[in-house]
């Protein structure tokens, strides 16, 4: 199967970029995934090794943060099933678990990539992430947009 790509979206007090590169091996836990679109792309779609555009969310500066890969197969989010957790889901059980997380390695940081910006290029103006209304944490992204972002507009300041 072909290598897939996707955005995917952390609130930066939560988890930013720089918290997942001082991460062992740069890897965490993609947990609190609470809708079912955006959990059936990790459970159904993702595969180890995809690549993925990590994007600071909820924040003052939206946008992407970071160059990062999915770096497990899903399995059930512990936070479902943790009464501490606001992630918590009362009707979720271990036997029959609802939520599912991948891991994402974190693999460098890039200057940040406004919503703004992306905004700028036709090229990108199918990215689901430019959608009004849209607000699904993770969204795929085609080859040819993975290609401009990375190769265009991260290139261009040498990173």
């Amino acid at each position: 199967m072909a290598r897939q790509y996707w955005l995917m979206k952390s609130e930066p007090d939560e988890c930013s970029i720089d918290d997942a590169l001082a991460m062992p091996d740069g890897v965490v836990p993609w947990t609190g995934v609470r809708n079912f679109q955006a959990r059936n792309f990790m459970r159904d779609q993702m595969r180890i090794g995809d690549g993925v555009l990590f994007y600071h969310s909820s924040c003052p500066e939206p946008g992407i943060a970071g160059i990062a890969e999915v770096a497990s197969e899903p399995y059930p989010d512990p936070t479902q099933f943790d009464a501490a957790s606001p992630y918590h889901d009362d009707r979720s059980k271990p036997d029959a678990p609802r939520w599912s997380l991948v891991d994402v390695r974190a693999l460098r940081k890039t200057r940040l990539v406004s919503l703004a910006e992306l905004r700028e290029h036709p090229e990108l103006a199918d990215m689901l992430v430019l959608r009004r209304g849209n607000r699904l944490s993770i969204t795929p992204v085609s080859p040819a947009q993975w290609r401009f972002i990375t190769e265009r507009l991260l290139a261009q300041d040498g990173l």
